[in-house]
């Protein structure tokens, strides 16, 4: 089936009163995009690139070339798709030729002049022994967690080795320093050569109704990466994060696969030498065992971790694991093509989505090894080229410049959209505002389009009024205690000040019954989910993403094609560091 979406004049007619009544931002900064659109009448600012005109445009999205570009990038001859390999140079090579091809402008410069490519220094690391993690007690037997089984113990240090030996054990809860919550898991112990237990997650997940932290909305407190971050800073030796399905948002099998490998980190001149020497996983009955070898009862120091007078507990064991590593340096690239604008070219509209996934992992147990990344996320990679053609089949380019950029090494860590964020082509402040894809939804046409950070910026009223003539309703993300709006790569936009939109087909099938799309959810999560079985599957329908991707290029085309400046709402993390940046741009917006 090749499907295309239409949609009415009624369409552009609401976007030019949501446009009419978004000024610039410091004109007027307190008001919402939509009072604004109920209070001012529509403006020209659209006018020149006509609906019938945006209509004929959005046609290029089909999903025959959707198609075409996701079966390419998920063949076992991309090998998954991993950073500085065979298959990751293969798909920088092919998203610059399709860039070239369709008429994109290299976004970046180097040395050699324009170019696609925005060279990323990674340093690769690999843990060649497989080591599993021993607990020693002061009587028994040790306690040995064999690795990928039961545990996973990693670095993100380059060297040739790295070891935690007898580090005495201290649960520290959920691993929070957080001032503004009136929060710190580490108060009073001196964490020198101490490795760190630590609960996944935030306080707010267990105890939403005690209104801890944002209740079941994960707030980045809760994302592994920020608890290695934190038990560096307190000075330890290793961290051990306990995994839990539900707290995690994804099974073991995840953990194992993907930190497994080679590892990804960007690279820096002491080769990370501040870092942990070593991180950890291990499994929730492998924490049970370890807290009733020390005297602990695991589910009541849960309980415990989740009041504000926690303190931090030691435990009557010690921590060793000898990793051997083989580290390299290494170059990927992020790959970006722009559409310049027509009269602010300096002003930036841009569509996010990485194009890496987790590569091929040699196992002699398993006939598949290769990662494809079918979904997550040749999906969205497929579909920055099927926007991007979108908007060159416009009669003229819009005001603002859009840029389509391809980021590398979101799997290790979100790192190609971190270093973009820290080395931008045009000012953070000149970004004006952003949509990230990833992982599209497979199962079809929906009546709902799930917004992740619902709530969070004016992005949210230019969606549900594209939504609204699609016949789709904006739902919250259903289970924001796994944390989405950190695990991609519009996070590293946001913490830069740049208002992003991350929001996808919802669970509501059209033509399917009650609870047909969340058991399909359920099942990507548990069978596909970064395993290699993430292929083009039997019953693929690109009904929901082909919604999606035409309410993205409308969105995109109505913001590029004007003087709207979309704000983060009222009492947002990143609304302040927004507005100190557009108030140090020189030009201002």
């Amino acid at each position: 089936m090749n499907v295309k979406l239409t949609y009415t004049g009624a369409l552009l007619a609401a976007i030019m009163v949501l446009l009419g009544g978004c000024g610039e931002a410091n004109d007027a900064p307190d008001q919402s995009a939509a009072s604004q659109a109920a209070a001012v009448p529509a403006t020209a600012a659209t006018t020149q690139i006509t609906s019938d005109a945006i209509e004929a445009a959005a046609q290029q999205i089909d999903e025959a070339g959707l198609m075409r570009h996701i079966n390419i990038l998920a063949s076992d001859e991309y090998e998954g798709r991993a950073p500085s390999t065979p298959g990751g140079r293969k798909t920088v090579e092919y998203l610059e030729t399709q860039f070239k091809q369709i008429g994109l402008k290299p976004a970046f410069s180097n040395a050699d002049g324009a170019s696609y490519r925005q060279a990323v220094e990674l340093m690769e690391i690999t843990v060649t022994n497989k080591p599993p993690l021993r607990f020693d007690f002061a009587e028994g037997e040790p306690l040995t967690l064999p690795y990928q089984d039961q545990s996973i113990v990693f670095t993100s240090r380059a060297g040739d080795s790295t070891a935690v030996q007898n580090s005495e054990l201290v649960f520290v809860g959920y691993g929070v320093v957080a001032p503004e919550y009136g929060w710190n898991d580490y108060e009073g112990i001196d964490m020198a050569d101490k490795t760190a237990v630590i609960l996944v997650n935030d306080p707010g997940f267990r105890n939403p109704e005690d209104e801890l932290f944002k209740g079941r909305t994960m707030t980045y407190y809760g994302r592994w990466t920020y608890k290695y971050e934190e038990a560096a800073r307190q000075g330890a030796a290793a961290a051990i994060i306990v995994h839990e399905d539900e707290a995690a948002g994804y099974p073991w099998e995840v953990v194992s696969g993907s930190w497994s490998g080679a590892q990804y980190t960007l690279f820096t001149e002491d080769g990370n030498a501040g870092n942990l020497a070593v991180e950890s996983w291990i499994t929730k009955p492998a924490a049970e065992q370890l807290f009733e070898r020390v005297g602990m009862n695991y589910n009541e120091a849960v309980a415990a971790a989740g009041n504000a007078s926690f303190k931090p507990t030691p435990m009557a064991a010690k921590a060793s694991s000898e990793l051997q590593l083989s580290s390299r340096e290494s170059t990927s690239y992020n790959v970006a093509g722009l559409l310049p604008g027509s009269e602010r070219p300096d002003e930036l509209f841009i569509y996010t989505a990485h194009w890496d996934h987790i590569g091929n992992k040699p196992d002699a147990d398993k006939e598949d090894t290769i990662y494809n990344g079918a979904q997550d996320n040749a999906t969205g990679t497929a579909a920055l080229i099927e926007v991007a053609e979108a908007f060159l089949a416009l009669p003229s380019a819009p005001q603002r410049s859009v840029m389509f950029l391809a980021v590398t090494a979101e799997e290790s860590g979100l790192l190609g959209s971190q270093y973009y964020g820290e080395n931008p082509p045009i000012p953070m402040a000149k970004h004006v505002a952003g949509i990230n894809i990833d992982g599209m939804s497979t199962y079809g046409a929906t009546d709902d389009i799930v917004v992740v950070g619902y709530g969070n910026s004016e992005m949210d009223d230019y969606l549900r009024r594209v939504s609204t003539e699609q016949g789709r309703v904006l739902v919250p993300e259903p289970t924001p205690e796994k944390g989405y709006f950190y695990r991609s790569d519009h996070f590293n936009l946001a913490k830069k000040g740049v208002p992003m939109l991350y929001a996808e087909a919802g669970e509501q099938v059209r033509g399917k019954p009650a609870g047909y799309g969340a058991e399909k959810s359920k099942e990507y999560l548990q069978d596909r989910y970064h395993k290699p079985a993430d292929e083009v599957h039997e019953g693929w329908d690109n009904g929901g993403i082909l919604q999606d991707l035409n309410a993205h290029f409308r969105i995109g085309v109505a913001i590029s094609n004007s003087e709207a400046w979309p704000q983060w709402s009222e009492g947002n993390e990143f609304k302040a560091i927004r507005e100190a940046s557009l108030a140090a741009s020189p030009a201002g917006n």
